[in-house]
């Protein structure tokens, strides 16, 4: 049998599988608070990918506050960005791709379906600029602070 190579269907540990299920449950439970109470993390094992949730980073500089969001595989015609009441909703769909049936799945993880993800802005934001660029599956907006706020700021020396 040297030099023989084969691909071998294996099975993950079934050890550490339902703590990783409990952990991710409780991942999720932060993130999106009600949509966990939707079904039980035990009764979702084994099943398809879940349902598709964007990372992104928020930051403040100087001038401005950046929010970045990674939506690999959408284009932007499939992306919607509101702020309504200070609070900045992205939200849009990835389609899923046609499963083949024949195929001998070893992992079937990437997720589909819509997304929203919204979360509450600082104040003294000047929403009325605020500008988005989506380039390379990375969505940037960058929202920037108000005359009035920059005002209100100022770094105070110390003696």
């Amino acid at each position: 049998m040297k030099g023989t190579k084969e691909l071998v269907k294996t099975e993950p540990s079934r050890l550490l599988s339902p703590i990783e299920d409990m952990e991710r449950w409780f991942e999720e439970m932060w993130r999106r608070p009600f949509a966990a109470f939707r079904t039980p993390f035990w009764a979702t094992r084994g099943l398809e990918a879940e349902e598709f949730s964007p990372s992104l980073d928020m930051y403040d500089t100087e001038h401005e506050l950046i929010v970045k969001c990674d939506l690999p595989g959408l284009k932007k015609k499939d992306i919607e960005l509101n702020i309504t009441h200070n609070f900045l909703t992205i939200s849009g769909e990835r389609g899923k791709e046609e499963k083949v049936e024949k195929a001998n799945y070893y992992r079937y993880e990437r997720s589909y379906g819509k997304f929203s993800r919204s979360f509450e802005l600082p104040e003294g934001l000047d929403i009325e600029k605020a500008k988005a660029h989506f380039e390379d599956g990375v969505l940037e907006v960058k929202i920037p602070k108000s005359e009035e706020a920059e005002r209100m700021s100022k770094k105070i020396a110390i003696e």
